[in-house]
């Protein structure tokens, strides 16, 4: 009896091409967004959230500000910081800009950080010539400098820039490394740098304290051995800034990218579970469109409602018939719609150059809602059809 419905309901549906298809226009353009908007805004959110992944995996950053008698951090508080149970290093920053001279060529307002050994054990992919910063670099205070591929073309012209010289802020430093462009990842020094320069410096930080006349830390990284204790370590990270800077308010500032991101997740499928919400309401309009159309139907087919009835046909047999034409009407636009939708965002995100993400729940949601509109929709029309008196019915004929 079903298969039989089915049979009838396409056939009268591709009877009527141009009605079917404005009738299920406005599920069409519903699935579409839905489907659209849905794997747009993830594909983009899947994006950021690996770049923010990569900034701030398994460590905090803190920026102390300090009081006006304690401007940063001591090495002594850098100690007690590295006895929190869970903290496997701390990787301090000094960031500033110089004037970088190799010969005639100059490079001004390059960022040059000074970072110690533990930035580069945390990034091993730093490095794609010659060596990291080490402890000694650090013990010794050493004039040594790593810099980025950038900067070596522009001083060094092609040249292997590793154990050669230059000049930065007018002291000489020797180059012992070189930066790979696409793995400098350190989310201290973007906030810090905002420099137009491309070229990039890190140099020992107690050789950058000195340059700048500093004894104390403002920026640093925390590094967390077990990620799970993520809350642990800020809480007992807060408690030995407190009583470094006297327990002053406003005298650092903790950032975590583990709560950032779950902050902007949520901000994010919030706003992902809107758009969806506004799109439904074309699938609503297309539900209406839908009712309409099926109640016309069944004005037009009266008589054969009636002769139907009169031959035997039960009530029940024909309001499946009406329901199935509403729910294949639905679910073709559905079809239609889910198509499109696939087809906008692998466009969209291949010109945004980033992840086509094919969520299986926007599909659900998308197809769902259309069978479901055809159903809700098309069930007074099914029941008016069924409850039709075949002696009124057989009159218009």
């Amino acid at each position: 009896m079903i298969k039989e419905s089915i049979k009838m309901s396409w056939q009268n549906i591709v009877h009527n091409k141009m009605r079917s298809f404005l009738t299920t226009l406005g599920i069409v353009i519903g699935v579409t967004a839905i489907i659209a908007l849905v794997t747009i805004v993830q594909g983009v959110t899947g994006e950021v959230t690996s770049q923010f992944s990569s900034l701030g995996a398994g460590k905090i950053t803190v920026q102390a500000f300090g009081t006006p008698l304690k401007q940063g951090l001591s090495d002594n508080d850098l100690k007690k910081l590295m006895e929190i149970e869970n903290v496997s290093g701390i990787s301090p920053t000094l960031s500033m800009e110089a004037s970088v001279v190799r010969n005639t060529s100059v490079e001004e307002d390059v960022p040059v950080d000074g970072k110690n050994e533990v930035f580069f054990q945390n990034n091993t992919d730093l490095i794609v010539r010659g060596r990291a910063l080490n402890k000694l670099d650090m013990e010794n205070k050493n004039k040594v400098s790593v810099i980025n591929q950038t900067l070596e073309e522009l001083l060094f012209f092609g040249e292997d820039s590793v154990g050669q010289t230059m000049q930065i802020n007018g002291i000489t430093y020797t180059v012992v490394g070189v930066l790979d462009e696409d793995a400098i990842a350190d989310v201290t020094a973007m906030m810090a740098n905002s420099t137009d320069s491309e070229g990039k410096v890190i140099i020992p930080y107690t050789t950058a304290m000195g340059i700048a006349g500093v004894s104390n830390i403002s920026s640093f990284e925390v590094l967390i051995a077990d990620t799970d204790k993520t809350d642990e370590v800020i809480e007992d990270t807060e408690l030995v800034l407190n009583q470094a800077f006297n327990y002053k308010e406003n005298s650092f500032n903790i950032i975590n990218m583990d709560s950032l991101l779950d902050t902007m997740n949520s901000m994010t499928g919030m706003l992902t579970a809107m758009m969806a919400g506004i799109a439904s309401i074309a699938l609503l309009v297309g539900g209406i469109g839908i009712m309409n159309m099926m109640l016309v139907s069944v004005t037009e087919r009266t008589t054969e409602i009636g002769l139907r009835k009169a031959l035997g046909a039960e009530p029940k047999r024909i309001q499946l018939q009406f329901l199935i034409e509403s729910i294949v009407l639905s679910l073709l636009g559905g079809i239609i719609g889910l198509l499109l939708g696939v087809g906008i965002s692998w466009a969209v995100t291949a010109a945004l150059d980033i992840t086509f993400v094919m969520s299986t729940w926007a599909i659900a949601l998308g197809v769902g809602f259309s069978a479901g509109v055809g159903i809700i929709f098309g069930w007074a029309p099914a029941r008016k059809a069924s409850m039709l008196n075949p002696i009124d019915a057989l009159r218009s004929v």
